[in-house]
This record gives structure tokens, C-alpha cells and sequence, in this order.
């Protein structure tokens, strides 16, 4: 049997400064135009676009169209899973600017990566399911207990359909910003949607950050205890 694989062949595509800048700016979870990801990625539309053939092609990013428009995404969430990791071991980027600094606290405080939700406030989510015993974890992964059952109804996220989903229902991703890990998988995915709904968080234009609302601030004191300053 042969012992080649596409290892290679994706590595050299995230290593390439400017596709990995195009990830990167993916990882909102959101379908962009090449012309916007150049202007994330600071590239000139002509670039982006090459890139972007590349990614397609290995299956690394899908493409939609829509009339004359076509828009790009990250293929599935493994691919934004690796991403996530290869940032956490990625030396940080140098703050020069006051501008960078807030974009960099920021996405520090709260982001998507992909579909579930990253960044101080994922991390203290995922460690309050655990210190209250709504997630229990052994050497087979996570597991919902049955008072995260309940917790989980009383905050009207839908477990049977969660698990219904054609991926894994709950694991856990390594942040790169806090070192520790936050919740992924159909039920990352579930409560990320859930608090887009309840309107506590909100998406930001031109980033992957995400605003935490006035009534998102009392609803994660109240229901997660986390204290946002």
C-alpha cells in the first residue's frame, strides 16, 4: 500500500502567507467574495482569486454562486479545526497600531472559529460546562450529563436534531489565544446559533470578532456567570 498522501499538498497551501490570511478571515464562518478577502487579507483582487482557485480545487475552501457572484467558505469544520491549531502554535502578530491593538483585543475576547463560538468568552462557556457538570469528559471525549440535558432544554437548543447532524456532536478545539480549549462540533455550532437568536452576540463587518450585546452581558452573567467588563 502506498504511503502518500495529500498531507503535503495542503500544508504547502496554508503555508503560502497570503492563503493562509484568506483562511484566516474564513474562519467568521461567513461566505465572502473574492474582493472582500483580498481587502482582509491586504492582497490585490487578482491575487485572491488565484489563491482561491488553488483552495477550491484541493478542497479546502467551497465556492457558491449567486447570479454573477461567486462567494467563498471554508469546506467543513476540520479544515477550520486545523487552522485554529496551527494559530495556536503560530508566533503572535506584531502590534504596531492602536487600531491593531483594539482588533486584537477584540478577537481575543470573543470570535467565531468557523461555526462555534472562540476566543476568553468560548473558553469560560466551556469551563462552566464542566465545573457545573453539564459536560462530563473522559478518554472517549465529551458527553452531556443528565443535568446537561436539562440545562440545554431550559435554553431551548433542540439536542435531538444536534445529534442528528452528520459530524461529531461535541469535542473539544484548542483556542490560540487562551490556550485552553473551547466547545466545537453540532453542539458548539447549536449554541453559537442559540446566542445569535437570543441576540446576545452580534457578527462585526470586516472581522471575525464578534460584539457582545448589552443583553448579552446580563444573559452570560446570569445563565454561564461569566462577567463581562
Amino acid at each position: 500500500m502506498s504511503t502518500k498522501s495529500n498531507v503535503a499538498m495542503i500544508a504547502s497551501l496554508v503555508s503560502e502567507p497570503s492563503r493562509a490570511a484568506i483562511l484566516t478571515a474564513l474562519l467568521d464562518g461567513r461566505f465572502h467574495t473574492a474582493s472582500e478577502l483580498a481587502h482582509m487579507a491586504g492582497i490585490k483582487p487578482q491575487t485572491a482569486s488565484f489563491h482561491l482557485a488553488k483552495m477550491t480545487e484541493a478542497q479546502v475552501v467551497t465556492v457558491e454562486k449567486q447570479g454573477r457572484h461567486r462567494y467563498y467558505g471554508i469546506q467543513d469544520p476540520e479544515v477550520a479545526q486545523v487552522m485554529e491549531s496551527l494559530l495556536s502554535i503560530a508566533p503572535p502578530v506584531p502590534i504596531k497600531s492602536f487600531k491593531q491593538a483594539s482588533e486584537n483585543e477584540a478577537i481575543r475576547l470573543a470570535r467565531t472559529c468557523y461555526d462555534h463560538i472562540a476566543g476568553y468568552l468560548g473558553v469560560q462557556i466551556m469551563s462552566f460546562f464542566i465545573q457545573k457538570g453539564i459536560l462530563s469528559e473522559d478518554q472517549d471525549g465529551l458527553h452531556i450529563t443528565q443535568q446537561g440535558e436539562i440545562f440545554f432544554a431550559d435554553f431551548q437548543i433542540n439536542l435531538k436534531n444536534t445529534r442528528q447532524k452528520r459530524r461529531s456532536f461535541s469535542h473539544k478545539c484548542l483556542d490560540w489565544s487562551e490556550r485552553r480549549h473551547h466547545l466545537a462540533g453540532a453542539l458548539g455550532k447549536a449554541l453559537l446559533d442559540r446566542l445569535f437568536e437570543l441576540h446576545w452576540i452580534e457578527h462585526l463587518p470586516t472581522t471575525r470578532a464578534i460584539r457582545i450585546t448589552a443583553d448579552g452581558k446580563r444573559g452570560f452573567k446570569e445563565v454561564f456567570e461569566i462577567e463581562i467588563s
